[in-house]
């Protein structure tokens, strides 16, 4: 019979350590010593080994796997990892976008969709929700938005009362406001949800010409929820019931996939489309443009160290690799500073050294120096040089993808098109998306979190907000909140 020896405690520099268990002191009942260098390392590093929260998406988990392209949309995009036939390991993170590091994952919030692509040309991140809309459009709103759905500063409570102040008096939001207090507010689990991009990006193929793209990620287990009273029990009963249900499912072999499928625009439609297209409060109606299959996503093993590889995963909409660019939408070109902003504040400005968010291709720039860095710099540290140092290289990869814009500077909302209002797609997605039993269950949700803690002022405006998207749903939401108030 073999027996496996253990491995020798060490300090972090490797050091054989004498004991897990005592201090070196005086005396078995003596004072410790200042030279027991161990325990100091010890409490030192446990007094240091939380790095700040994510500001919002604080609360989640997520796992590894691959992405294997099963469509050809090779004539849209040269992106490498949507090429015919190709796998590409990657990492996804789920999370809640209002709660902190340890609220409960089913409180009524949307959740959060990043990817991590390791492409053979650098990282691909994808974020996005389970919803393909979002509550504004500028990202000058963002911080305000966040901050109405955190805690106020005199009580340190969450409260209703700013959320539906900031929701009415922003009539943009009805749309993703209509999705959060409907099913989709409270997934079952992870698994049981969809992703979007939410966002357009554009598509550049190895002719140069470019289309308009909108990602959905479809879920292979279907999409189901949990109702809301299903959800308050799990929130006292079991707050990591989705982190939980996710490490369960992967253990067990149940590896969760998605479909990835998406909408195509030429790239000339955005100027005449009824909707503004790059408006992250709208979406593309399937029968203008219908989805595409590009590829499948599952995820196939759990994280080993859940810090090292998911809290301090850093997914940015910045890393765009050739074939893929940015669109107009405001809130993407804000989140493509905030994002990567986020990371070097929160872990640092060596975050893309960690392994997680480390490229498999080998990164060549003039980075040099800053806290934590391990990546050797070498010479030359400048450029331009004549030392042999890396190029960039426009012959092979093209200039960025773009677009033309001009017009006078000004602070002002994008430009309507012909269809384009604050309340018709949400509507829309009352009268002819949801069924009987799910209206019923969205006006019970908008009713009971009214009924906690609004105030008059702000309740009329919700009222009036609710009788915009649509008049029977304003009217039986006013009904519910006056027969629960008597």
């Amino acid at each position: 019979m073999t027996t496996t020896q253990p491995k020798p405690t060490t300090t972090d520099a490797g050091i054989p350590v004498e004991s897990d268990e005592h201090s070196l002191t005086v005396g078995a009942d003596g004072p410790i010593l200042l030279q027991d260098h161990y325990v100091i390392e010890q409490m030192a590093n446990f007094n240091r080994e939380r790095v700040p929260e994510r500001q919002p998406h604080a609360k989640g988990g997520g796992a590894f796997g691959r992405f294997e392209v099963t469509g050809d949309v090779s004539a849209y995009t040269k992106a490498a990892v949507f090429q015919p036939g190709t796998t590409t390991e990657m990492v996804a993170r789920f999370s809640t976008v209002a709660g902190e590091h340890g609220s409960p994952d089913t409180w009524r919030d949307p959740r959060g969709f990043a990817l991590k692509f390791y492409t053979s040309e650098g990282n691909y991140d994808m974020v996005g929700n389970n919803t393909p809309v979002f509550f504004i459009r500028d990202p000058m709103k963002f911080q305000h938005f966040i901050r109405s759905q955190k805690r106020r500063a005199d009580n340190n409570l969450r409260d209703h009362d700013m959320q539906w102040d900031f929701w009415t008096l922003s009539p943009e939001s009805a749309h993703q406001v209509t999705y959060l207090m409907g099913d989709r507010g409270i997934p079952r689990t992870w698994r049981h949800m969809n992703g979007y991009s939410s966002h357009t990006y554009m598509w550049v193929n190895s002719y140069g010409e470019k289309v308009w793209v909108k990602y959905h990620f479809i879920t292979s287990q279907g999409v189901d929820y949990l109702p809301q009273a299903e959800a308050d029990a799990l929130a006292g009963s079991d707050g990591d019931f989705h982190t939980r249900d996710l490490w369960a499912a992967i253990n067990r072999g149940e590896h969760p996939s998605w479909t990835l499928k998406v909408q195509i625009m030429p790239f000339e439609d955005a100027k005449t489309y009824r909707f503004n297209p790059f408006d992250m409060t709208k979406v593309w109606p399937h029968a203008d443009y219908p989805l595409l299959e590009v590829g499948r996503m599952t995820l196939d093993h759990n994280p080993t160290d859940y810090h090292s590889q998911i809290e301090q995963l850093a997914v940015e909409p910045s890393n765009l690799v050739p074939g893929i660019g940015p669109s107009p939408d405001k809130m993407l070109l804000g989140r493509m500073f905030s994002y990567p902003d986020a990371h070097r504040a929160r872990i640092g400005v060596n975050y893309n050294q960690l392994p997680v968010n480390a490229p498999v291709s080998p990164p060549h720039n003039y980075s040099t120096a800053g806290r934590m860095r391990y990546r050797y710099a070498t010479d030359p540290v400048y450029a331009p040089n004549s030392k042999g140092g890396p190029q960039a290289d426009v012959a092979r990869y093209g200039e960025p993808a773009g677009w033309h814009s001009d017009g006078e500077m000004v602070h002002a909302a994008q430009t309507l098109h012909d269809d384009d209002d604050d309340w018709g797609q949400a509507g829309t997605l009352v009268r002819e998306v949801l069924d009987d039993a799910a209206r019923d269950r969205l006006v019970s949700n908008i009713v009971g979190h009214l009924l906690d803690g609004v105030t008059e002022p702000v309740l009329k405006r919700a009222y009036e907000y609710w009788t915009n998207v649509d008049k029977d749903l304003g009217q039986d939401i006013e009904d519910g909140v006056r027969a629960g108030q008597s």
